[in-house]
């Protein structure tokens, strides 16, 4: 028991590292899909874009959401963000410290699906296999026009029976995936240089602010994570009050039981004495309300 505990409190702590874990493993999980997933291009004219652009896109998406579901982060900000000013300011530099490294954790797994699927060459040849200019290809010189775009519109299916006898099938499909495989290494050597430049570039602007930002972004983080604790502790202390006073004809029974019972005047010394001395509905309901609407100033002298 011992031992969940630490690795739950390293969890808690380590909020940054996990995360980056998490999308570490969205990114795997993005390749594992993608080589698992059967592409199938209809190969038809009008579906052959739609098919291959929601393939290339819509799945990032769903990657993007979830990347920012299980980012505890991007729900802080947006409670940070939305919260009553009360009587601690709201710190625009912290929000948008959040929200940056909200968005570049979620990002991870969109980017490295699309990098993949440019690499593979099938979506982009699918989705853009009847756009091609005919004329570049000897193979449909001499076909009329509407059959040159049912032609261009099967070059992605092989096994076709029109396509097996085509001559300028594998040119139309080698010269897709060539312009698929350059964006792909594009983007990816755009990201990498963006990388690096954001990386050796930083120590040149102001850090004081930066960490600043990074100390309250973390402040912020573990004072809601800690809220919430006090709050299931004191949930729990009063539901063992409230289970004990249910069962008052019960005492001698339960004490048989081993079960601790508190007596009047005793309780616990530091914080479970102030949890213990919210008893009533209205006021646990109006220091949550108070909370929320005016949370306490960021001085810890006060303390």
């Amino acid at each position: 028991m011992d031992r969940f505990r630490m690795i739950f409190q390293y969890f808690q702590s380590n909020s940054e590292s996990v995360m980056n874990g998490i999308c570490g493993l969205l990114a795997l999980a993005s390749v594992k899909m993608y080589t698992c997933f059967d592409f199938s291009c209809p190969c038809l004219p009008w579906y052959n874009m739609a098919y291959g652009l929601g393939i290339m896109f819509v799945p990032p998406v769903a990657l993007f959401l979830c990347g920012l579901i299980l980012n505890r982060q991007s729900l802080v900000m947006l409670e940070e963000w939305r919260r009553p000013q009360g009587r601690r300011k709201k710190d625009l530099a912290v929000i948008r410290y959040m929200c940056s490294s909200v968005m570049q954790r979620a990002m991870v797994a969109p980017v490295v699906w699309i990098i993949v699927t440019l690499l593979d060459g099938k979506c982009l040849i699918c989705a853009f296999s009847g756009s091609v200019d005919p004329k570049k290809f000897v193979g449909f010189a001499n076909a009329s026009l509407v059959q040159v775009q049912q032609l261009l519109a099967k070059v992605p299916c092989k096994d076709d029976e029109l396509m097996r006898n085509n001559t300028s099938r594998k040119t139309v499909s080698r010269y897709l995936r060539c312009w698929s495989q350059a964006l792909g290494w594009s983007i990816l050597l755009i990201l990498i240089i963006a990388a690096f430049l954001a990386r050796w570039l930083r120590p040149c602007f102001n850090q004081a602010t930066l960490l600043q930002a990074r100390h309250w972004s973390n402040y912020i983080d573990i004072e809601q994570k800690i809220f919430e604790e006090t709050c299931c502790e004191h949930s729990r202390l009063s539901a063992h009050k409230c289970i004990l006073h249910f069962f008052e004809s019960m005492r001698q029974e339960i004490k048989l039981h081993s079960f601790s019972l508190p007596r009047e005047g005793e309780g616990a010394e530091g914080k479970e004495d102030l949890l213990q001395g919210i008893t009533d509905q209205d006021q646990v309901n109006k220091l949550l309300k108070m909370w929320y609407y005016e949370k306490p100033p960021l001085d810890v002298s006060q303390v």
